[in-house]
């Protein structure tokens, strides 16, 4: 049995070391007993030579404990770091000196150990809230020593931020001597921020060095040493430090907790702007204390791992032709005065040249703003007019596009934001009220003008318009712009959030045009063509293709509400001859058919080409949308926001595969490859890739239009490229003996059964061709590997109350989905599948398995 010292941490890490000050406040000859953790011994017993050595610097009030993960891990996988947990003078515990030590102290305090211990390089140091700030004094100060920085909610420099509000009250003198020191109501509080919350256990640990007034001292000393004023006796230690970090070229890595009520991301994105080759990791959810909250082990020491492999490249694949700008079609019809965007509620159109006069116009006036290449600007505002020459004039001056839609739904919209930390926000009205009120960052812009009254209390400062105008009086062109770099940030998208947090994907320049080429390439997309943009991501493209586009008369946040009296309007607006909408939409397009004037149908008539993205349709819905669009051909891509599309496939195609293990979605579109990463037995795809045919695993993509990464989602991103020049899709499917892909779900809801691995969407189809059943959702119930398959359906007409099927019902999915060797344990109906809000049709099958596992396990039964 392991000898434990503290909960979790071995008894031989815990040690005891006296120190020589050489501090200016300690009388000469002083020596300070310090407390630290060291796991030396450990190695040096196992025969582990150290590659480095980890430097841990606690905040406060917390001591050494907070790094106890990091032992762990090191001891349990065997691995080469040595790892140094500081307990800092009058904090944990180390001595109380009996003297306030103030920011320099501190990081000379820490000089004196390391010279003590004769550390030597390659050191790493971790810090966390102020222990961040003294891990960078000592890391700008050794930088022979120095080898990678890693941090955690801190702060370097505070200039133009106010005190937070947790801070402003602990320092406030009327609280500060009982909040910090006389009671232990700062420690209770700062614990009280774990997410999930601190086990008892766990909490009177943290409490332990700091049982009485005296062994706080430290804690309230640390609160009162906050440089925050410009004469504070601290401030200049702080400005030293802040400047030399600029000046680290060490690879870094920030992990951070966005839900900090000290350390919010502004902290987050200032550090990032001193360390740009910093990695970031926002863990969602997560708070202060983020060692606490999540696993931070774990990428720390895969990210050392993957900086001593630094410089393997990227191995992307090649561009299936060369680079041309996506303004580059916009540039060369300044003399065209034909129809380029159009809107049709109200209808106001603009010609190629009055489109191109006009993003150039608000270029100039977003650049005499502060707008520049970089910059990140979060656009709030719905397809059509605005939003195209926003979207262009931001790519003119190498800015970045922030598109966090309204389809995300408020929560999820306000972490997009806030995570990717756009310097300007530019929105309607009712973005801009949700902006003030929820505390969005950004420098606000109106897209219409508003009153004085209102501007000043959401706190807008210029309206487009405005700065149209501005931009007009100088008539700015095209070659007054400095071109974007083409490798540079273009964009940052966002997935639906279907499966958990919606993820920033980022876009450079040349990856959104080569995704543009994509399009042209596969559907012969045209200078000239007139595209429907009923599916919100594609309106960025209609200029870059040269195509005129048109958005139709629909709530944008809802596909569904797309009617065919507006799908046919807008086609009929601009002669439509390209169709893009999701299969949501296009569902309500068929519904609301009946409406149709004989011109209306006249018009779809016209359609050529009839592209549907998001989720697969079915073959009888698109046979009534070929009756509906006679002359259109039928193509639904496979695709995700990190790549689309990926595949290809049309009706005549969906027919020839006929009916499978999953849905065929075709073969790979110009320029892409895909390739399966097999599941083993327990359901975990393997790194070994194949292109043989019949074997099911995670779907892998190679092409030049996949995203560049995810956004400040470092352990995201590595998993997702973990091989390299492949994107991993978390997708699941097989290639057939014709090189086409079939889909068969999600990685993620791969039932791991003791049979062995199950893929959902054969079994789904199988239920859904029973008389009487809608959409339906196979999900696990109980624990990984001996999980039984539970089938989770609409019916139709629609069940008035969830609850178990019908017997006559249950027995015949039952014995359909016995075709596909499944044993199914349960058939519940609900009224309504839940679905994700962008594209109305992707299930949140992890939500129905916990709906499931409740239901069965004799809960009341809830509606989904």
């Amino acid at each position: 049995m392991v000898n434990e010292v503290f909960p979790g941490v071995r008894a031989e890490y815990s040690r005891y070391l006296k120190v020589p000050s050489t501090s200016y406040i300690d009388t000469p000859g002083t020596s300070h007993r310090w407390h630290l953790l060291d796991n030396l011994a450990e190695l040096e017993d196992r025969g582990i030579t150290p590659r480095g050595t980890l430097l841990c610097v606690h905040g406060n009030p917390t001591w050494s404990y907070l790094w106890r993960s990091l032992f762990a891990h090191v001891s349990e996988h065997a691995l080469p770091w040595r790892i140094i947990a500081v307990d800092q003078l009058d904090m944990g515990f180390s001595e109380r000196t009996g003297l306030f030590r103030r920011l320099a102290d501190r990081v000379n305090d820490l000089s004196d150990l390391t010279n003590t211990l004769n550390l030597a390089g390659p050191v790493t140091t971790v810090g966390h809230d102020w222990g961040g700030l003294i891990s960078l004094g000592w890391a700008v100060a050794h930088p022979e020593q120095l080898a990678q920085v890693v941090l955690t909610n801190t702060a370097v420099h505070p200039a133009g931020f106010t005190l937070p509000p947790a801070l402003q009250l602990a320092s406030h003198p009327a609280v500060h001597g009982w909040g910090t020191t006389t009671t232990d109501t700062f420690l209770r509080v700062t614990h009280s921020l774990a997410n999930p919350a601190l086990t008892p256990e766990v909490r009177k640990t943290y409490m332990a060095p700091y049982t009485s007034t005296a062994q706080r001292a430290g804690v309230g000393n640390f609160v009162a040493d906050i440089p925050f004023a410009d004469d504070h006796p601290s401030r200049p230690a702080l400005n030293s430090i802040s400047a030399a970090v600029s000046e680290l070229t060490v690879p870094a890595l920030l992990l951070w907790g966005p839900k900090d009520p000290v350390f919010s991301d502004r902290y987050l994105r200032d550090l990032m702007g001193r360390l740009p080759q910093a990695q970031v990791h926002r863990f969602e959810g997560a708070g202060h204390l983020l060692a606490e909250d999540r696993d931070i082990a774990t990428p720390i020491f895969d990210w050392l791992d993957t900086t001593r492999q630094a410089g393997a490249g990227s191995q992307r694949a090649d561009s299936i032709q060369n680079y041309r700008p996506m303004l580059a079609e916009l540039d060369a019809r300044t003399e065209d005065h034909s129809r380029a965007v159009v809107d049709v509620n109200p209808p106001r159109s603009l010609s190629w040249a009055q489109l191109g006069d006009r993003v150039n116009y608000l270029a100039h006036g977003l650049k005499n703003l502060g707008v520049s290449a970089g910059s990140r600007v979060n656009l709030l505002v719905p397809p059509g007019i605005e939003l195209t020459t926003l979207i262009y004039a931001c790519l003119r001056l190498g800015a970045v596009i922030v598109v966090a839609d309204a389809g995300l739904g408020t929560k999820g919209l306000g972490r997009a934001i806030k995570g990717s930390g756009p310097q300007f926000l530019i929105g309607i009205q009712r973005a801009l009220i949700g902006a003030k009120s929820l505390g969005w960052p950004g420098t606000r812009i109106a897209v219409e003008p508003l009153h004085p009254a209102l501007s000043k209390l959401l706190g807008v400062t210029h309206s487009v318009p405005e700065l149209i105008s501005q931009g007009a009086a100088h008539h700015p062109a095209a070659a007054d712009f400095d071109p974007a770099d083409a490798d540079a940030d273009a964009a940052v998208l966002f997935t639906s959030g279907s499966t958990g947090p919606a993820k920033g994907v980022v876009y450079t320049h040349r990856q959104l045009a080569a995704m543009r080429d994509t399009l042209a390439t596969t559907y012969q997309l045209k200078a000239g063509s007139a595209l429907v943009a009923g599916f919100a991501p594609f309106a960025l493209l209609g200029p870059a293709l040269g195509a005129t586009s048109v958005t139709p008369d629909m709530d944008v946040t809802s596909p569904k509400t797309l009617t065919a009296a507006a799908l046919a309007e807008a086609a009929a607006a601009v002669d439509a001859t390209v169709v893009f909408a999701s299969p949501a939409a296009l569902s309500n397009v068929l519904a609301t058919r009946q409406e149709l004037t004989e011109a209306q149908h006249q018009a779809l008539g016209n359609v050529s080409l009839l592209l549907s993205a998001g989720a697969p349709i079915p073959e009888p819905l698109l046979e009534q949308l070929q009756q509906l669009t006679p002359h259109a051909a039928l193509h639904t891509p496979y695709g995700m926001t990190e790549a689309l599309p990926v595949t290809d496939i049309d009706l005549a195609g969906i027919k020839a595969a006929g009916n499978g293990n999953g849905v065929c979605v075709g073969t790979p579109v110009a320029g892409a490859s895909v390739a399966i990463a097999v599941l083993d037995a327990d359901g975990e795809p393997s790194d070994e890739l194949t292109s043989d045919a019949g074997l099911t695993g995670e779907i892998l993509v190679r092409a030049p239009h996949v995203k560049d990464r995810y956004d400040r989602l470092w352990i995201t991103e590595s998993l997702s490229t973990s091989i390299p020049g492949w994107h991993r899709t978390g997708d699941v499917g097989h290639l057939d003996t014709q090189g086409r892909l079939w889909v068969e779900g999600r990685l993620a809801h791969v039932l791991r059964t003791a049979q062995g691995p199950i893929t959902p969407v054969h079994a789904e189809h199988l239920a859904q061709a029973v008389p009487g059943v809608g959409r339906t959702a196979l999900v696990p119930v109980g624990p990984a590997g001996t999980q039984s398959p539970v089938i989770v359906m609409e019916t139709v007409p629609r069940s008035a109350k969830p609850g178990p099927a019908s017997a006559e019902l249950s027995h015949q999915v039952r014995r359909a989905v016995a075709a596909a060797g499944i044993e199914v344990s349960a058939v519940l109906v609900v009224p309504e599948l839940p679905t994700d809000i962008r594209h109305n049709s992707k299930i949140d099958r992890a939500h129905l398995a916990r709906w499931a596992t409740d239901t069965l396990a004799g809960g009341k039964i809830r509606t989904p």
